[in-house]
């Protein structure tokens, strides 16, 4: 019963964190700068997030090129460079790599 406890109580501290910043910014009074900056920053937090999770194993150390994984995310990051189309790419990316791992 306590891990569901603290699950509920991680998300909604998550949820009231995020509805702060959304209700105490008014993006009217943000200058043109700040929004120029503010708009990278999906764009820096995604590479940071993806990174670790594909190319490092569990001990920390790089995979190998030959990795499931890794070419996965190659085939993905190709199909999204070209189509601009997230459910494409997303939808390359899971049937790439499952491709590979029935074949392997």
């Amino acid at each position: 019963m306590s891990i569901w406890f603290s699950i509920i109580l991680a998300g909604i501290i998550n949820y009231l964190t995020r509805l702060g910043s959304v209700l105490i910014i008014n993006p009217k009074k943000l200058n043109d700068k700040t929004k120029q900056v503010l708009s990278f920053v999906p764009s820096a937090v995604f590479p940071a997030i993806i990174f670790p999770a594909v190319f490092l194993n569990q001990q920390g150390m790089f995979v190998e090129i030959n990795d499931p994984e890794v070419i996965a995310i190659s085939i993905a990051f190709l199909i999204g460079i070209l189509s601009k189309n997230l459910i494409l790419t997303i939808l390359s990316g899971l049937i790439s790599f499952w491709i590979i791992i029935f074949l392997l």
